[in-house]
């Protein structure tokens, strides 16, 4: 009687889920510490406290508004304090023709975050207006290393992002899968660096802490269960 009470329970057991923007007991014994409560931006602030009336929290979740919502005013956010070696964990889904990406070690010295800060880029890789290259597609080191795979989901669909940045060597995951893993300051980076899109931007890339980021690009990003710790 009680193995078959057990196995009658089975199916809810399966589908039990950490309720978001929490930490688990093992999450917490582990280090891990929420970067957004789903209730409030308490822990972070826009970059250079510029003014932005875009960034909104609905239902558990930070949304960035797009123009035809209503926002005229907009800044990037960014942690209050700065990480050296770090993961972090973001739940995101983008809308149609959107674009957005999480930055990190961002300095506030340039008039724009990504002038300094090393991006993983989050856009709608099946609906964005353009033809993409693929060092612009999700879960790329943006503008240096592409995604090994396309792993990202359609346009209002929820992806999950783990970036580990340990010392020189990071790790972009997308969806449970490696999409890039790279060593910064390397010759091989240091040529990528000079032949791309960064030749004209002499501070990106070059500071081993900093800010995290999170891209404002007109809008269109929600956002959730985001957790750090330090390594």
């Amino acid at each position: 009687m009680h193995k078959l009470l057990f196995l009658c329970f089975l199916p809810l057991l399966a589908t039990f889920q950490t309720p978001d923007n929490q930490l688990t007991e093992k999450e917490k014994n582990q280090g891990w510490v929420l970067l957004f409560d789903g209730k409030s931006t308490a822990g972070w602030r826009t970059y250079k406290n510029l003014p932005d009336n875009s960034w909104e929290v609905v239902d558990g979740q930070l949304h960035c508004k797009s123009d035809a919502e209503g926002a005229t005013q907009r800044a990037d956010l960014v942690t209050k304090n700065s990480y050296n070696s770090f993961e972090i964990q973001v739940d995101w889904k983008i809308e149609k023709g959107s674009n957005s990406g999480l930055l990190y070690h961002v300095l506030e010295t340039r008039k724009e975050a990504y002038e300094t800060g090393p991006e993983y880029q989050m856009i709608d890789d099946l609906g964005y207006n353009g033809k993409l290259e693929n060092w612009q597609k999700s879960g790329a080191d943006y503008a240096m290393h592409p995604p090994s795979a396309p792993m990202s989901k359609p346009a209002g669909e929820y992806n999950h992002t783990l970036l580990v940045v340990e010392g020189s060597h990071t790790t972009h995951w997308l969806n449970g899968k490696i999409v890039a893993d790279f060593y910064a300051w390397t010759p091989e980076w240091d040529k990528l660096k000079a032949d791309g899109k960064w030749k004209d931007y002499p501070d990106y890339g070059i500071s081993k802490t900093g800010l995290i980021d999170l891209q404002n690009h007109g809008g269109g990003i929600w956002i959730k269960n985001v957790k750090i710790r330090k390594l």
